[in-house]
């Protein structure tokens, strides 16, 4: 049993009881809400009520998360492109398209099943069952770096390198529109978007600590080819920070046009390099990875579009 406790604030007031739970995490889906709600897993105020009633601000919402079943999650042969790897950790390059863990609809052909026959056994447990060795995440469609832990030496010493801040994480990106300066800082807090909430947003009054640096790399007619650094980590960081400056990421589905003029299928979003302090021997590690050829493609396209 997992007890969650949620306070309804002004945003989520006048929701549905199954829409405001199912957006407060990704992985809960409106459907599994619901049958919690039909469970008597769900009170507001310490009562059960429908699933279609209407939430209020300051009302107590007491949420008691099943336990999840062991996944039956099994080794998968599929080529992993290793940039770094010793007895305590490996640095992988993801392809797009590649979901990092197994989940409901992806149970198989995830990067944690190629890690498990890949590693055989050697994977930290911190992340459970289903996330065995996984430290921190990118999107399906977000190639590039990410750290995987062997130990939990290493898994606990990168999760607080992650909290400090102390972690390289450099990404390109391709946005629609010509940003003029060559530089630029965002500094906007994030958190759930109030109208949509299995979105980010820039959130002044509940959001988070964000802030995210970015060059310019290339102009084209239409767009432009940008480089960022990470100083926090938060969900869709450069995704939504783009976006708030009128220059969202081309090919999003979340946060991009609704028509996607280009046809890049997912955000053109890339972890070029991850630089981290090695949890065993203190040595200052960095990987780099060039961004995969649909970017090459994607801006030829662009080079010759008119203007």
């Amino acid at each position: 049993m997992d007890m969650h406790l949620v306070i309804i604030t002004e945003d989520m007031a006048g929701e549905r009881l199954d829409k405001a739970i199912a957006g407060l995490e990704p992985e809960w889906s409106r459907v599994r809400v619901q049958d919690w709600i039909s469970s008597s897993r769900v009170f507001v105020n310490g009562k059960v009520k429908k699933e279609s009633y209407r939430v209020k601000v300051g009302e107590k919402i007491e949420i008691d998360v099943p336990e999840v079943e062991d996944l039956d999650i099994l080794p998968e042969n599929i080529p992993l492109t290793i940039c770094y790897e010793d007895e305590d950790l490996l640095v992988v390059n993801k392809p797009r398209g590649m979901v990092v863990h197994p989940a409901p609809g992806h149970a198989s052909g995830t990067l944690v099943n190629a890690l498990l026959h890949h590693c055989k056994n050697d994977l930290s447990g911190i992340g459970g069952v289903a996330r065995p060795g996984i430290v921190h995440r990118i999107d399906k469609d977000t190639s590039g770096l990410l750290m995987v832990a062997k130990n939990d030496l290493a898994h606990h010493s990168l999760v607080e390198q992650l909290k400090e801040h102390s972690i390289t994480r450099l990404y390109l990106a391709i946005v629609h529109g010509v940003i003029q300066h060559e530089r630029g800082l965002i500094d906007a807090p994030i958190g759930r978007d109030p109208k949509e909430r299995k979105r980010m947003a820039v959130e002044h009054r509940n959001g988070k600590h964000a802030v995210t640096h970015f060059s310019v790399i290339e102009r084209f007619p239409k767009a432009t080819y940008v480089e960022c650094k990470l100083e926090t980590g938060r969900t869709h960081q450069i995704r939504v920070h783009m976006k708030s400056i009128g220059h969202p990421l081309i090919g999003d589905p979340l946060y991009g046009p609704v028509k996607n003029k280009y046809g890049f299928e997912g955000q053109a979003l890339h972890a070029e390099v991850l630089g981290f302090t090695h949890p065993r021997t203190g040595e200052r590690i960095e990987c780099k990875t060039e961004a995969p050829e649909a970017f090459a493609d994607l801006m030829e396209k662009l080079r010759i579009e008119k203007t």
